[in-house]
Protein backbone atom coordinates (compact mmCIF):
# COMPACT_ATOMS: atom_id res chain seq x y z
CA UNK A 1 0.00 0.00 0.00
CA UNK A 2 2.89 2.71 0.75
CA UNK A 3 4.47 2.01 -2.61
CA UNK A 4 1.14 2.53 -4.26
CA UNK A 5 0.87 5.54 -2.76
CA UNK A 6 4.78 6.86 -3.62
CA UNK A 7 3.94 5.96 -6.91
CA UNK A 8 1.06 8.01 -7.10
CA UNK A 9 2.75 11.09 -4.82
CA UNK A 10 5.65 10.94 -7.77
CA UNK A 11 3.32 11.14 -10.36
CA UNK A 12 0.76 13.74 -9.15
CA UNK A 13 3.98 15.54 -8.16
CA UNK A 14 5.80 14.49 -11.46
CA UNK A 15 2.67 16.34 -13.45
CA UNK A 16 2.50 19.36 -10.94
CA UNK A 17 6.14 19.83 -11.96
CA UNK A 18 5.17 19.83 -15.72
CA UNK A 19 2.33 22.29 -15.47
CA UNK A 20 3.65 24.79 -13.52
CA UNK A 21 6.57 25.00 -16.19
CA UNK A 22 4.36 25.32 -18.83
CA UNK A 23 1.99 27.87 -17.00
CA UNK A 24 4.85 30.06 -15.28
CA UNK A 25 6.52 31.31 -18.80
CA UNK A 26 3.07 31.30 -20.23
CA UNK A 27 1.54 33.98 -17.54
CA UNK A 28 5.13 35.76 -18.08
CA UNK A 29 4.53 36.13 -21.60
CA UNK A 30 0.75 37.29 -21.13
CA UNK A 31 2.68 40.21 -18.89
CA UNK A 32 4.98 41.15 -21.62
CA UNK A 33 2.91 41.31 -24.34
CA UNK A 34 0.13 42.93 -22.62
CA UNK A 35 2.91 45.62 -21.39
CA UNK A 36 4.52 46.02 -24.88
CA UNK A 37 0.16 46.71 -26.12
CA UNK A 38 0.09 49.06 -23.66
CA UNK A 39 2.61 51.03 -25.71
CA UNK A 40 4.03 53.23 -23.15
CA UNK A 41 7.56 54.22 -23.05
CA UNK A 42 9.03 54.39 -19.70
CA UNK A 43 11.98 55.67 -18.28
CA UNK A 44 14.34 54.92 -15.59
CA UNK A 45 14.51 56.65 -12.23
CA UNK A 46 16.10 55.08 -8.76
CA UNK A 47 15.78 51.77 -10.28
CA UNK A 48 11.90 51.63 -11.40
CA UNK A 49 10.07 52.36 -14.37
CA UNK A 50 8.12 55.50 -14.32
CA UNK A 51 4.54 54.69 -16.29
CA UNK A 52 3.14 57.98 -18.25
CA UNK A 53 0.18 56.06 -17.30
CA UNK A 54 0.73 56.85 -13.53
CA UNK A 55 0.84 59.93 -11.86
CA UNK A 56 3.60 62.10 -10.32
CA UNK A 57 3.12 60.09 -6.77
CA UNK A 58 2.26 56.79 -8.06
CA UNK A 59 5.75 56.80 -10.49
CA UNK A 60 7.57 58.60 -7.12
CA UNK A 61 7.34 56.35 -4.20
CA UNK A 62 9.32 53.65 -6.56
CA UNK A 63 12.11 55.29 -7.17
CA UNK A 64 14.70 54.32 -4.68
CA UNK A 65 16.82 57.90 -5.25
CA UNK A 66 13.57 59.65 -4.11
CA UNK A 67 12.74 58.31 -0.86
CA UNK A 68 13.84 61.32 0.74
CA UNK A 69 11.70 63.53 -1.67
CA UNK A 70 8.74 61.37 -1.05
CA UNK A 71 8.95 61.82 2.70
CA UNK A 72 9.08 65.80 2.55
CA UNK A 73 5.63 65.30 0.13
CA UNK A 74 3.86 63.39 2.50
CA UNK A 75 5.20 65.52 5.50
CA UNK A 76 3.95 68.68 3.69
CA UNK A 77 0.52 67.30 3.04
CA UNK A 78 1.09 67.37 -0.51
CA UNK A 79 0.29 64.28 -1.77
CA UNK A 80 -3.08 64.98 -2.82
CA UNK A 81 -2.35 68.03 -4.61
CA UNK A 82 0.76 66.31 -6.54
CA UNK A 83 -1.59 63.22 -7.31
CA UNK A 84 -3.97 65.58 -8.90
CA UNK A 85 -4.60 66.47 -12.49
CA UNK A 86 -1.88 69.11 -12.99
CA UNK A 87 -0.44 69.60 -14.95
CA UNK A 88 2.56 70.07 -13.08
CA UNK A 89 6.63 70.66 -13.67
CA UNK A 90 8.74 69.24 -10.69
CA UNK A 91 12.19 69.18 -10.41
CA UNK A 92 12.58 66.48 -8.12
CA UNK A 93 15.54 66.60 -6.20
CA UNK A 94 17.98 62.76 -5.90
CA UNK A 95 18.28 61.75 -1.61
CA UNK A 96 22.07 62.45 -2.52
CA UNK A 97 20.97 66.16 -3.43
CA UNK A 98 18.72 66.45 0.05
CA UNK A 99 22.23 65.08 1.20
CA UNK A 100 23.91 68.37 -0.12
CA UNK A 101 22.00 70.76 2.71
CA UNK A 102 23.52 70.89 6.00
CA UNK A 103 24.01 68.26 8.48
CA UNK A 104 19.99 68.14 10.10
CA UNK A 105 18.04 69.83 7.71
CA UNK A 106 16.06 67.67 6.43
CA UNK A 107 15.23 66.16 10.13
CA UNK A 108 14.36 69.50 10.74
CA UNK A 109 12.30 70.06 7.73
CA UNK A 110 10.10 67.01 8.28
CA UNK A 111 9.20 67.95 11.65
CA UNK A 112 5.51 69.17 12.39
CA UNK A 113 5.98 72.36 13.41
CA UNK A 114 8.72 72.98 9.86
CA UNK A 115 5.88 72.01 7.41
CA UNK A 116 4.92 75.62 6.41
CA UNK A 117 8.12 76.08 5.78
CA UNK A 118 9.01 72.62 3.98
CA UNK A 119 5.96 73.24 1.78
CA UNK A 120 7.46 76.72 0.94
CA UNK A 121 10.19 74.36 -0.65
CA UNK A 122 8.46 72.05 -2.31
CA UNK A 123 6.01 73.97 -4.36
CA UNK A 124 9.16 76.22 -4.80
CA UNK A 125 10.00 73.14 -7.08
CA UNK A 126 6.71 72.85 -8.52
CA UNK A 127 5.77 74.85 -12.08
CA UNK A 128 2.34 75.06 -13.21
CA UNK A 129 1.89 73.22 -16.50
CA UNK A 130 3.86 70.04 -18.78
CA UNK A 131 7.32 71.73 -19.67
CA UNK A 132 9.31 69.12 -21.58
CA UNK A 133 13.18 70.35 -21.38
CA UNK A 134 12.80 71.08 -24.96
CA UNK A 135 10.33 73.98 -23.43
CA UNK A 136 12.85 75.10 -21.09
CA UNK A 137 15.07 77.76 -23.18
CA UNK A 138 18.12 79.86 -21.92
CA UNK A 139 17.16 82.75 -19.58
CA UNK A 140 13.55 81.43 -19.18
CA UNK A 141 11.48 82.50 -15.86
CA UNK A 142 9.56 80.65 -14.45
CA UNK A 143 7.13 81.44 -12.07
CA UNK A 144 6.35 78.09 -9.33
CA UNK A 145 3.60 77.13 -7.31
CA UNK A 146 5.04 78.87 -3.94
CA UNK A 147 5.12 82.38 -6.21
CA UNK A 148 8.69 82.60 -7.11
CA UNK A 149 10.56 81.86 -9.88
CA UNK A 150 13.73 79.76 -11.14
CA UNK A 151 15.27 80.84 -13.40
CA UNK A 152 16.41 78.37 -16.42
CA UNK A 153 20.25 78.23 -17.75
CA UNK A 154 20.17 76.19 -21.09
CA UNK A 155 24.43 75.66 -22.25
CA UNK A 156 26.39 72.85 -24.18
CA UNK A 157 23.05 70.95 -24.29
CA UNK A 158 22.90 70.83 -20.24
CA UNK A 159 19.72 72.20 -18.96
CA UNK A 160 20.58 73.89 -15.08
CA UNK A 161 18.26 75.64 -13.37
CA UNK A 162 18.62 78.80 -10.94
CA UNK A 163 16.96 79.14 -7.94
CA UNK A 164 16.02 82.86 -6.17
CA UNK A 165 19.86 82.55 -4.10
CA UNK A 166 21.73 81.90 -6.80
CA UNK A 167 22.28 78.04 -6.20
CA UNK A 168 22.13 76.35 -9.26
CA UNK A 169 20.45 72.60 -9.83
CA UNK A 170 21.22 70.10 -12.91
CA UNK A 171 18.55 68.12 -14.59
CA UNK A 172 19.98 64.76 -14.59
CA UNK A 173 16.94 62.84 -15.95
CA UNK A 174 14.61 64.82 -18.06
CA UNK A 175 11.64 64.72 -19.22
CA UNK A 176 9.77 61.91 -17.03
CA UNK A 177 6.72 62.15 -18.65
CA UNK A 178 3.38 61.21 -16.17
CA UNK A 179 0.27 61.31 -16.38
CA UNK A 180 -0.33 64.61 -14.36
CA UNK A 181 2.79 66.10 -15.84
CA UNK A 182 6.64 65.52 -16.33
CA UNK A 183 9.61 65.61 -14.02
CA UNK A 184 12.95 66.17 -14.54
CA UNK A 185 15.56 65.38 -11.76
CA UNK A 186 17.95 67.82 -10.50
CA UNK A 187 21.05 66.58 -8.28
CA UNK A 188 20.69 69.98 -5.83
CA UNK A 189 17.96 71.17 -3.79
CA UNK A 190 16.29 74.82 -4.79
CA UNK A 191 15.78 77.46 -2.36
CA UNK A 192 13.01 80.16 -2.19
CA UNK A 193 14.69 83.67 -1.49
CA UNK A 194 12.28 83.66 1.75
Amino acid sequence: MSNRIAKVSAAVLGALMITTSFVAPAAAKDKMVKSEMSGEKTVMVGGAPMYPSKNIVENAVNSKDHTTLVAAVKAAGLVDTLSGAGPFTVFAPTNAAFGKLPKGTVETLVKPESKATLTKILTYHVVPGKLLAADLKDGQKLKTVEGEELTVKATGGKVMIVDAKGGSSTVTIPNVVQSNGVIHVVNTVLMPAT
